[in-house]
C-alpha cells in the first residue's frame, strides 16, 4: 500500500500545497481572544447568577485613564485644561455615551439648599463655577463618591472616566440566552432549549467579533489622543477590556518575534545536528504545513485562542518536530545498515519501521488532551478540542509529507555524525544496566519528593503580574490599580428581609442603609480592598448637601425624587432596585495586592458579613473576583481528575497497544513520574497553578508518552533476537539519539522564552523545557531499567511484537 501511495509522491506535494493555500487563507478568520471574560464558562451556575445580576443593576461599561501631572498640581490651570481638552476629544468617538472628570462631574455640595426638580446639574461643574484650587481640594478631598474613582486620594492624580453606549442588538441578544442559561439553575436543559442557545449563539457571535475589533480600535484612539500630552503628565489606561487589549498584544508579539526565533534556533540546530540543509528544509516544511493547515481549520471551525489555550502554536511545534526527528534519525540508521538499497526502498523501510510508533505515539497524546473533555470549563473543553484537531492534523502531515518530500532528495550515504552524543548515551546505557537498583530508588526518592511538592501547590492569578514589571503594560494597570480603587470588579447584593414598611413610599429605610454601611465598613478591613460605592454613598452626599447634619429615612425620600433624573440614575440606578428590595455594593479589589490570597479573602468575605448578624440568604457575591476564583478552584478540581483520567486512559492504551499488562504497567511509570515533577517543581518553587500553568502536566505528559512509545517499541524489537542487555545498548544507540536530539532541540528553544516580557510565557518555556529533559531522563533511565528487570526473553507470548504492532 505504501508503495502505491507514495509511487505519486509528487501528487501528494501538490494536493498538500492546494491544502495548505486553501488553509492559510482562513487562517486569517482565525482570531485570538485573550480578554478575562473568556475564561468564564458561560454554562457555569455562577457566571449566570452573575449575569442575572448584571441584567437587573445595567452598570455601564467603562474604562478610566489617569492623569498625573509632571509638576505634581492637579488642579493648576493647565492640568485642568488639558483634561477637558482631552475629555472634549474623546466625546467625538462614536461608541462614547459620555466622559466624566473633575471639570464636568456635579458637585451638589455648592448646591446647598438649591436642591430642586427644576435643578440643571451642569451648572454645578468646575466648567461652570470655575472654583480655585483650594476650594477644589476641599471638595474633592475625601468625597464620598469621586474620591478613588476620579481623583485619588492623596490627590496626585485625576482621573477621566469614559462611559461607552450600549448595543441594543445585542444586549437584548445576551437577555434572551441569559433567559434560556437561567433555566439551567433548575435542570437540564431540553432538546429545543439548546438548539434555540445554540441559534441565539450564531447570531450573537459576529456582533461579538465586531464589538471586541472596535473595542480595541477605541484603546487604539485614545492613546493617540493622550499621547499629545505626555509633555505635561504621565497618562495611564485601565480598565477590563484594556486587560484584554495588553493580553493580546503581548501573546501577538510573543508569537511573532520568540515564534520566528525559537524556529531560527530550531532551524539551527537541525542543521548542526543533521548537517544537511534539506533536513532543515524537509522539518520546516512539514512542521508549517501542519501550523498553516490547523490554524486555517480553526478560522474554518470558528474555534479562538484564549489565554489557556494561547501556547498551543508551540505545543504542535513540538509535536510536529517530534516525530520529523525520529524519522530523520530512523532514516539514517537504515542508510548505515543497508548502504546498498535505493533511495526509495530506504525512505519507505523507515516509514515503515517508524508509522506505527509515530501513530499510536500520537494516539496516546491525543489521549491525555482528550482528557481535558472531561473537564467541564468551556475553555479547558474547547483547547482540549483544540490540540486533538490539531494532534491530528499533524500525524497526518508528517506522514505524508516527511517521505514525499524526502523522495526527491538523492540518497544519503551512511554517515558518523553521532560522535558528540556517543559518549553521553553509552553512559547511560552503562548506568542502566549496572545501576538498575541505584536508578529505581532515585526515582522513587525523586517521586516521593514531587509528590510532596504537589500538595504545596496553590491556586491565584494575577493578570497585572502576567507582565513584567519592567514592562508599560504592568506600570500602567498597576498604577490604576493602586491609585484609583482597584482592578478586579465584586458585586455584593443584599437584598433586605421582607417586612411590613410603616410607609410604603418610602424608597430607602434607614435600617437598609445601616446593614450596607456595616457592610461596606467590614470591607474596608481588607488590605486589598479598593473602591466601595453603593446608596451609602448616595447618602454620604445627601449629608454633606444638608450641612454634614444626618437626614431621616424621609428626607432621604423626598431628596430622591427632588433629584434631577439624569442624576438620580447616574447615583442610585446601578445600587437599588425594586421590588424587591436589592442594594449593590460595587467593589474592586487590588489585584496588586502583595500577597494577596484571593480564597482566602473571599471566605473571609462570607465570614465577616455573616458575623454582622446578615443571613447568607441576604446576601449573594458576585462579578469577576467571584467567577475568577471559582474557576480556578474548579480547574485544580480538574486537573486533578483529568491527570487520573489520563494515567487511566494512558495504560489501556498501553495494554491495546503493546498487548501486555506488565509493558503497559512499566511504560506509564515514566508519564507518571515526568507529569508529577512538573507539579511538585511548581509547588516547591511557590508558583501557583493559573489559567496559564494549568496545562504544564498535560504538556509534560504528551512529550514523555511519545519518548515512552518510542523506546518501548524499539526495545521489543531489539529483544526478539538479543538478550535484555543488549537490546537496552542498541536501543539507546538508535532511538536514543532521536530522544536526546528532540528533547535537546526543543528544550533550547523553549528556553528562549525566558527572556520575554509575558511571565506566563516565561514560565511555559521553563517549565515545559524542564518538564522534556524531565522525561528525556525517564525514559533513557528508569525506563530501560525497568524493561530490562521484567521484560525478558521472547515477548511473543505475552506481548504484541513490532511487526504485529505496524499491521
Amino acid at each position: 500500500m505504501l508503495d502505491t501511495l507514495f509511487a505519486r509522491h509528487k501528487l501528494i506535494l501538490l494536493l498538500f500545497a492546494v491544502l495548505v493555500g486553501f488553509f492559510a487563507w482562513h487562517s486569517r478568520s482565525f482570531e485570538i481572544n485573550a480578554s478575562a471574560d473568556t475564561l468564564i464558562s458561560e454554562d457555569n451556575i455562577d457566571f449566570i447568577e452573575s449575569q442575572k445580576i448584571n441584567q437587573k443593576f445595567s452598570p455601564e461599561e467603562f474604562l478610566i485613564i489617569a492623569y498625573r501631572p509632571k509638576d505634581g498640581d492637579i488642579f493648576s490651570k493647565q492640568s485642568l485644561q488639558n483634561i477637558s481638552e482631552i475629555s472634549k476629544k474623546i466625546k467625538q468617538l462614536n461608541r462614547v455615551k459620555s466622559v466624566r472628570s473633575v471639570m464636568n462631574v456635579p458637585l451638589l455640595s455648592k448646591a446647598g439648599q438649591g436642591l430642586s426638580a427644576d435643578m440643571d446639574p451642569n451648572d454645578f461643574t468646575q466648567e461652570k463655577l470655575r472654583l480655585p484650587a483650594a476650594e477644589l481640594r476641599t471638595l474633592f478631598k475625601d468625597h464620598p463618591i469621586y474620591d478613588g474613582l476620579l481623583i485619588n486620594h492623596e490627590q496626585t492624580a485625576s482621573g477621566i472616566q469614559v462611559l461607552f453606549k450600549t448595543d441594543i442588538i445585542l444586549q437584548n441578544l445576551d437577555a434572551d440566552i441569559l433567559a434560556i442559561q437561567s433555566k439551567r439553575l433548575d435542570g437540564p436543559l431540553s432538546k429545543e432549549d439548546k438548539a434555540s442557545l445554540k441559534a441565539l449563539k450564531a447570531k450573537t457571535a459576529p456582533l461579538e467579533k465586531a464589538l471586541r475589533e472596535t473595542r480595541n480600535q477605541e484603546i487604539e484612539s485614545l492613546r493617540s489622543i493622550i499621547k499629545d500630552y505626555s509633555g505635561d503628565a504621565d497618562l495611564y489606561l485601565g480598565g477590563v477590556h484594556v486587560l484584554g487589549y495588553q493580553l493580546i498584544s503581548i501573546i501577538q508579539h510573543d508569537l511573532s518575534v520568540f515564534g520566528s526565533a525559537i524556529a531560527l534556533l530550531i532551524c539551527l540546530l537541525v542543521f548542526m545536528v543533521f548537517r544537511r540543509f534539506s533536513w532543515v528544509l524537509i522539518t520546516v516544511i512539514c512542521c508549517a504545513s501542519s501550523l498553516l493547515i490547523t490554524v486555517g481549520a480553526f478560522g474554518l471551525l470558528g474555534l479562538k485562542a484564549t489565554v489557556i489555550s494561547s501556547n498551543f502554536i508551540s505545543l504542535q511545534l513540538i509535536l510536529s518536530l517530534a516525530i520529523v526527528i525520529h524519522l530523520i534519525v530512523q532514516y539514517r540508521e537504515d542508510a548505515e545498515i543497508h548502504p546498498d538499497i535505493s533511495q526509495r526502498e530506504l525512505v519507505l523501510r523507515a516509514l515503515r519501521n517508524k508509522i506505527a510508533p509515530c501513530f499510536f505515539a500520537g494516539f496516546t497524546t491525543s489521549l491525555g488532551f482528550a482528557s481535558l473533555l472531561l473537564s467541564e470549563i468551556e475553555p479547558v473543553t474547547a483547547f482540549g478540542w483544540m490540540m486533538i484537531v490539531a494532534m491530528a492534523v499533524t500525524i497526518l502531515c508528517t506522514l505524508l509529507l516527511f517521505p514525499a518530500l524526502l523522495l526527491l532528495f538523492p540518497r544519503e550515504q551512511a554517515s558518523h555524525n553521532n560522535s558528540i552524543l556517543l559518549k553521553p548515551v553509552h553512559k547511560l546505557q552503562g548506568l542502566c544496566i549496572r545501576h538498575g537498583t541505584a536508578i529505581i530508588l532515585f526515582s522513587v526518592v525523586f517521586f516521593t519528593a514531587s509528590v510532596f511538592g504537589s500538595l504545596q501547590l496553590n491556586v491565584e492569578n494575577s493578570f497585572i503580574n502576567y507582565f513584567s514589571d519592567s514592562t508599560d503594560a504592568h506600570k500602567e494597570l498597576s498604577f490604576i490599580d493602586k491609585e484609583f480603587g482597584g482592578s478586579t470588579p465584586l458585586d455584593i447584593i443584599y437584598t433586605p428581609p421582607e417586612e411590613p414598611r410603616p410607609d410604603k413610599n418610602l424608597v430607602l429605610r434607614a435600617k437598609d442603609i445601616q446593614n450596607v454601611q456595616r457592610i461596606q465598613k467590614a470591607l474596608g478591613e481588607f488590605e486589598a480592598m479598593g473602591t466601595r460605592l453603593s446608596v451609602l454613598n448616595f447618602t454620604q452626599l445627601a449629608k454633606q448637601i444638608n450641612n454634614n447634619k444626618p437626614l431621616t429615612e424621609y428626607e432621604l425620600t423626598a431628596i430622591y425624587w427632588t433629584l434631577d433624573k439624569s442624576i438620580r440614575e447616574d447615583l442610585l440606578n446601578s445600587f437599588f432596585i425594586e421590588p424587591p428590595a436589592q442594594l449593590r455594593i460595587s467593589a474592586r479589589i487590588k489585584d496588586s495586592t502583595e500577597g494577596l490570597d484571593r480564597g482566602a479573602m473571599l471566605a473571609d468575605i462570607h465570614k465577616k458579613i455573616q458575623a454582622l448578624g446578615i443571613s447568607k440568604d441576604d446576601y449573594q457575591l458576585s462579578n469577576l473576583f467571584v467567577l475568577y476564583q471559582a474557576m480556578l478552584e474548579q480547574l485544580f478540581t480538574s486537573q486533578i481528575l483529568t491527570l487520573g483520567a489520563v494515567f487511566i486512559a494512558l495504560g489501556l492504551a498501553f495494554c491495546v497497544i503493546f498487548r501486555s499488562l506488565k509493558i503497559a504497567t512499566i511504560a506509564i511509570v515514566p508519564n507518571i513520574i515526568s507529569a508529577i515533577a512538573i507539579l511538585g517543581v511548581m509547588g516547591w518553587l511557590r508558583i501557583p497553578l493559573d489559567f496559564m500553568t494549568m496545562t504544564i502536566a498535560a504538556i509534560a505528559m504528551g512529550i514523555a508518552v511519545d519518548d515512552t512509545i518510542h523506546y518501548t517499541h524499539r526495545y521489543l524489537q531489539e529483544l526478539e533476537n538479543n538478550s535484555p542487555e543488549i537490546a537496552v545498548e542498541r536501543s539507546h544507540h538508535s532511538v536514543g539519539y532521536a530522544l536526546i536530539y528532540t528533547s535537546l532541540i526543543i528544550a533550547i528553544g523553549f528556553a528562549l522564552l525566558a527572556f520575554s516580557d509575558f511571565v506566563p510565557g516565561v514560565l511555559f518555556g521553563l517549565l515545559t523545557g524542564l518538564a522534556i529533559i524531565i522525561a528525556l531522563i525517564a525514559d533513557l533511565t528508569l525506563l530501560p531499567v525497568l524493561l530490562q528487570k521484567f521484560v525478558r526473553g521472547s515477548i511473543h507470548d505475552s506481548a504484541a511484537t513490532p511487526d504485529e504492532m505496524s499491521k
